[in-house]
């Protein structure tokens, strides 16, 4: 049976995943200066930070203290950071990036999900956010494939 804090551990690390996303968002669009991609990330970039907003309310909620920034080392950082380099190869190589991001914090999600013991009330905000950061997923995705051919 869980313990409030592991829920609030849940919980921290997808605030944390959620803002390196935004981050990275917010890093794309100022990267993308010529792309017709800047509008999207920035429009992405703001909706992770409402998300990540909302599961820190949750954290609240459940009594903890709510991270209020990413992991800098996380993988979808360093994903990020290739960016200025994939930027001189045009916007195929940046929606790359940007979606092996979304694969990042896709799986993060995934996981929280299967953890049976959540109480209902994470679980839903958890499910809400999910709901948010799949359909970003699931653009990058199509983007990519469309862009390949």
């Amino acid at each position: 049976m869980h313990t409030n804090e592991d829920h609030i551990k849940l919980v921290n690390g997808l605030v944390e995943t959620t803002i390196d996303s935004a981050d990275g968002y917010a890093e794309a669009a100022k990267d993308a200066d010529n792309s017709r991609y800047k509008d999207l990330f920035e429009r992405r970039a703001e909706e992770r930070r409402s998300v990540a907003s909302e599961l820190q309310d949750e954290v609240r909620r459940l009594g903890g203290e709510p991270k209020d920034d990413g992991t800098i080392l996380a993988a979808a950082h360093r994903a990020f950071l290739n960016l200025k380099d994939a930027m001189s190869k045009g916007d195929e190589a940046v929606v790359n990036e940007v979606e092996a991001g979304e694969d990042h914090i896709k799986a993060k999600y995934e996981k929280a999900m299967q953890d049976a013991d959540v109480d209902p009330q994470t679980r839903a905000v958890i499910e809400r956010a999910w709901t948010s950061v799949k359909s970003g997923h699931d653009q990058m995705r199509d983007i990519k494939h469309m862009l390949k051919h």
